[in-house]
C-alpha cells in the first residue's frame, strides 16, 4: 500500500492507486506500507530511485543501512511495534530523504507512525521533508523512552513484591515472576537494539543533510542525540536489574528448596533412634529380660519418645528449625 501526504496548504494523506501513480511527484511524504513488487518498480521509475527491499533492510551492515546514493540519504533503523502485547516485534524502517520528499518502507505498523500520522492531521501548517524526518525521529525515540519508563515501573513492582512477600513467609509464584520478567527483559533488549540504530543514524542525518536543516532542526537532533544516549544507558541500567531480579528469585527458590531438604533431613534424623530402639527389641533374641519384665513396654515406648523428642529440641536449640 502506498500512502501520500501531498502538500496543498496542508499534508493531506491519500491512498494512491495505479492510475494517479502522478501524483507523487508532488508529495512530501510517501509511505510505503508492505509494498508489492509492482509498486516497488513504479516508485522507481517513477522517482528513480532504488527503494531497498525487505532483505536490504535487514542487513546488519552500517553500510547498508546508512548510505548516500543517487542525491538521496538512505537510513534505517530498528522500531519496536505491539509493544503492548506478549510478542512486541522489532523490525527495520527504511527512511529515503531526498531535497524535496521523504520516502519511508516498512513492513510493520508501529504505534509511532500510526500516531505521528494522526498529528499531522490536526496540524493545517505543511512541512517540508527533512522537518518530517526530525520530526519522525523524535516521535520514535519518545516511544522508546516510554516503554522504557514502563519497563523500570514494572520491574520495580516485581521488586517489591517479590522482596516483601519473601520477608512475611507467604507463597510466591516464582515460575510466574520469572516468566513476567523475562518478558520485560526480552522488550529491554529490543530497546537496546532499536536505539543503537538511532544512535548511529542520527549523527549520520546531520552529517550529511546539514543543507536542507534548519539550526532548530540542527539543534533538535544535537538533543535527541543525546537523549538516545541517556536511553542506553538507562536500557543497560535496567537490564542489570533484570539479571539481578532473576538471580534473586533462583536464590530464593534456592533457600524454599533447601528449606524443604532440611525438614525431611530433620524429620529423618529425629525417627532413626525410635526404629533403632524398635528394631533392637523386634530381634529374637532367647534372653532378653525386658520381654519378660511387666513395665518393659512402657519402657520401650517411652525410650523411643524420648530419642525422638532430644533431636528435635537440640536442632530447635541450635536454630536449624
Amino acid at each position: 500500500m502506498i500512502i501520500a501526504h501531498l502538500d496543498n496548504g496542508s499534508l493531506e494523506a491519500i491512498e494512491i492507486k495505479p492510475e494517479n501513480m502522478a501524483l507523487l511527484k508532488n508529495a512530501v511524504w510517501i509511505d510505503l506500507l508492505n509494498p508489492n513488487l509492482e509498486e516497488e518498480n513504479a516508485i522507481e521509475r517513477l522517482l528513480d530511485l532504488d527503494i531497498p527491499t525487505r532483505k536490504e533492510m535487514a542487513e546488519i551492515e552500517l553500510s547498508n543501512r546508512l548510505h548516500h546514493d543517487e542525491g538521496a540519504l538512505f537510513m534505517t533503523a530498528l522500531i519496536i511495534s505491539h509493544s503492548d502485547t506478549l510478542e512486541p516485534r522489532l523490525d527495520p524502517i527504511s527512511f529515503v530523504l531526498t531535497e524535496t520528499q521523504l520516502i519511508t518502507v516498512r513492513y510493520v505498523t508501529p504505534e509511532t507512525v500510526d500516531s505521528f500520522m494522526e498529528k499531522l492531521k490536526k496540524y493545517n501548517v505543511p512541512k517540508p521533508a527533512p522537518r518530517l524526518l526530525v520530526d519522525l525521529i523524535t516521535a520514535n525515540v519518545n516511544r522508546l523512552a516510554d516503554i522504557l519508563e514502563k519497563i523500570g515501573l514494572t520491574i520495580d513492582s516485581y521488586s517489591q513484591q517479590i522482596f516483601a512477600k519473601s520477608t512475611q513467609k507467604t507463597k510466591i509464584n516464582y515460575s510466574q515472576f520469572m516468566q513476567q520478567i523475562g518478558l520485560h527483559g526480552d522488550l529491554n533488549t529490543k530497546v537496546c537494539e532499536s536505539l543503537l540504530t538511532f544512535n548511529r543514524l542520527i549523527p549520520y542525518f546531520l552529517q550529511k543533510a546539514t543543507p536542507l536543516l534548519r539550526d532548530t532542526d540542527t539543534l533538535r537532533l544535537n538533543t535527541m542525540h543525546n537523549d538516545v544516549v541517556a536511553l542506553s544507558e538507562h536500557a543497560n541500567f535496567l537490564a542489570n536489574k533484570i539479571t539481578f531480579l532473576l538471580d534473586a528469585i533462583l536464590g530464593l527458590v534456592n533457600i524454599e528448596q533447601s528449606n524443604i531438604i532440611k525438614l525431611f533431613s530433620v524429620a529423618a534424623v529425629i525417627f532413626l533412634p525410635p526404629t533403632l530402639i524398635a528394631s533392637i527389641y523386634g530381634m529374637n533374641f532367647k534372653f532378653m529380660p525386658e520381654l519378660s519384665w511387666k513395665f518393659g513396654y512402657a519402657l520401650a515406648i517411652g525410650m523411643m519418645i524420648l530419642a525422638a523428642w532430644l533431636p528435635y529440641k537440640y536442632f530447635k536449640y541450635r536454630k536449624w528449625l
